[in-house]
């Protein structure tokens, strides 16, 4: 169907082509035959003419209208509404501009400047409409009281408002996939609006899975499996970025520019995008942060049962983990080696490792003779 379009579209082109110009290429080579100048002609030769032109340009006109297509799906209707509008303007903008070199001589000033012109000013009408959709929308929709009062005299349900604090989009960069906990994340409920994988964050997945480095093969393709459960199983809705910034090569970099542009979150778990994030005034979810925070606490005095795997820097200390990966120093924990024993905790340590717990055995099992056998 979308290829017969094109064929049809291509066709009508070819007529009115040869209908427009071909009288002035028959009077360019002096031709007088009434067989060959005549509108039928014309018509046909421009016809025939674009037909071989649409078989040659079907591809990749076909996978530019696939790419609009996939684009004007993904947006909600309000979005495109106001990119309408907005770039309608833009092109009325240009247009009156344009009005002031319409008495010009000169070629430049009354036909190249006022295309370039709305050429310029529709683009710039689009990119304002959609990065700045909401406010926008603020100056065309008259919001509803949500005072209590109000509310008690009405049947409308209160409009949700979105504060500072509430951004739409979710930005995934290239780690948070690869780390997967952003799928299990998202089940959760706990994430709002839309997650946004740009095609460079696609594209570096790719290369890693791609990788002669077995380690990164890996990596790379645990993050396509978990962008692809992420689509798959519509547990938030999940839209791709297919723009890009030439001028930029970093990702992580390109990742920070369109947050701003669109107003949106990263979610990552990168340690150093999170601070050139906060540099930048960009907003971040850190996933490590926020597992960091709902790690359980422990407080002096209460007792733990632990397994001792190995040795403390110290001597006579043992080392054991919680199920979360905190470690917890034992003292004397060295004579309870690969056993499960109960112990204290006496003090915390928080470091940018981690969390760093001290205890000590609530009891010792050890006898005269194992004493003298170390």
């Amino acid at each position: 169907m979308r290829k017969r379009m094109i064929q049809l579209i291509f066709a009508l082109l070819g007529i009115g082509a040869g209908y427009s110009f071909m009288p002035m290429v028959w009077a360019g080579f002096n031709v007088q035959n009434r067989w060959l100048n005549n509108i039928f002609i014309d018509m046909v030769i421009g016809l025939v003419v674009f037909v071989v032109l649409s078989i040659i340009l079907i591809e990749p006109v076909e996978k530019l209208v696939q790419r609009i297509e996939k684009f004007l799906t993904n947006e909600k209707p309000e979005m495109i509404v106001t990119e309408v509008i907005s770039t309608v303007i833009g092109l009325l903008i240009a247009v009156l501009i344009s009005l002031l070199f319409s008495n010009s001589q000169l070629f430049f000033l009354n036909t190249i400047l006022p295309i370039v012109l709305l050429i310029l000013f529709a683009y710039l009408g689009f990119i304002l409409g959609r990065s700045r959709f909401n406010d926008i929308r603020k100056i065309f929709v008259r919001r509803k009281k949500t005072g209590l009062e109000d509310s008690e005299h009405s049947g409308d349900v209160l409009e949700r408002k979105a504060g500072d604090n509430f951004r739409k989009y979710k930005l995934l960069d290239t780690n948070i996939l690869i780390d997967g906990r952003i799928y299990d994340l998202a089940k959760t409920g706990f994430l709002e609006g839309i997650l946004v994988v740009p095609n460079f964050v696609l594209y570096e997945l790719q290369y890693i899975a791609d990788s002669a480095d077995s380690v990164k093969r890996v990596r790379g393709r645990r993050g396509l499996d978990i962008l692809n459960k992420l689509r798959d199983e519509k547990i938030m809705p999940v839209q791709m970025y297919d723009g890009d910034f030439d001028d930029i090569q970093e990702v992580d970099s390109k990742l920070l520019k369109l947050a701003k542009l669109i107003d949106a979150v990263v979610v990552t778990n990168d340690y150093n995008l999170n601070k050139v994030a906060e540099f930048q005034n960009v907003q971040v979810l850190n996933v490590n942060a926020l597992a960091k925070s709902l790690k359980p606490r422990v407080i002096p005095g209460e007792t733990l049962k632990v397994m001792i795997i190995k040795n403390g820097t110290e001597r006579q200390q043992g080392v054991a983990y919680l199920d979360d990966g905190t470690m917890i120093v034992v003292e004397d924990g060295h004579y309870y080696m690969n056993k499960s024993i109960e112990v204290e905790v006496t003090s915390a340590l928080q470091t940018d490792a981690g969390r760093m717990i001290f205890a000590k055995p609530t009891h010792s099992k050890r006898g005269i003779n194992e004493k003298n056998s170390n």
